[in-house]
């Protein structure tokens, strides 16, 4: 049974930002609690319930539901408009995430003080920035075990090829809702970062290491439960999984990733700069600015 792991530290301790980098280089991934400030996690979870009510008014126009289920709570209103056509439901929303509400956690200042610190000065948010309902007991929001690099590599998003364990990047985790075990938190198999590019096969919906390649290694996986505001920082290459969603409620996530941006991103799309000590001005510069972006 995979062990449980929490935050190592309070909240809002300082961080030690040469600790932190010995550990996401030792360990492939390191939690920081209580990172976001409430109002910054409040700010994503609006833009989540405007996806949500697009969406309810869109089947209700287009006569695939009879009601928005107005009442229903964030946590189980995108359950509740989808549980008769799960054949529409979003397994994830991308290219509608250009919206203000969403730019005070992509470009979150001290968080990129911390990437900062682990890619340098020059910061691309990589074009693979989501935000993800888990619905509960539904094949098609279970991600299985894979490495983030697998997906550039085998040219899912456009481009592939290349080096992908060259590419100097910091994936970021964080909920909207407390992620446990019961409702899908994402396992983590400390150290594999450093295995360098595994074989994947492609499933219905998502890639997955192949078996012999991952058997040897899932002994040591770990479950990652964090509270909204938490935060984990991960390295494209680890090993990991969303656990399944065994509750009725939706597990909501965003993942998103940020690269040396002096780095080519070995797929079609090619994100936005986060940051830019060399030329500040190619930086997004605010939320209108994102929001007047689009996906590319």
């Amino acid at each position: 049974m995979a062990t449980t792991q929490r935050g190592a530290v309070p909240a809002h301790t300082p961080i030690d930002l040469a600790t932190l980098g010995a550990t996401f280089a030792e360990r492939g991934y390191v939690i920081l609690p209580g990172f976001f400030e409430s109002e910054v996690v409040a700010s994503a979870r609006a833009g989540c319930e405007w996806l949500v009510e697009r969406d309810a008014q869109r089947l209700r126009a287009e006569g695939k539901i009879a009601e928005l289920f107005a009442a229903a709570p964030f946590e189980t209103r995108v359950a509740r408009i989808y549980e008769r056509n799960l054949d529409l439901a979003p397994k994830v929303y991308r290219r509608e995430l250009h919206r203000e509400a969403f730019f005070p956690i992509f470009f979150h200042p001290r968080l990129l003080d911390v990437v900062e610190a682990l890619l340098g000065g020059e910061i691309r948010l990589y074009p693979n920035y989501s935000v993800r309902p888990k619905l509960p007991d539904w094949e098609g929001t279970l991600v299985l075990w894979h490495q983030d690099g697998g997906y550039t590599e085998s040219g899912m998003h456009g481009g592939g090829g290349g080096d992908v364990a060259a590419l100097r990047m910091v994936n970021v985790w964080s909920p909207l809702v407390p992620a446990r075990v019961a409702n899908g938190c994402m396992q983590f198999i400390p150290g594999t970062h450093t295995l360098g590019s595994l074989p994947h096969v492609r499933r219905t919906h998502y890639l997955e290491i192949v078996e012999e390649a991952l058997r040897p290694h899932l002994g040591a996986a770990v479950n990652i439960e964090l509270d909204p505001g938490d935060v984990v920082l991960f390295n494209n290459m680890l090993l990991h999984q969303g656990l399944p969603n065994t509750t009725n409620t939706v597990r909501w996530s965003l993942d998103w990733r940020y690269q040396d941006a002096t780095q080519a991103t070995l797929r079609d799309t090619q994100g936005h700069i986060a940051r830019s000590r060399s030329n500040p001005s190619s930086a997004v510069q605010s939320a209108a600015d994102w929001a007047r972006l689009t996906f590319r």
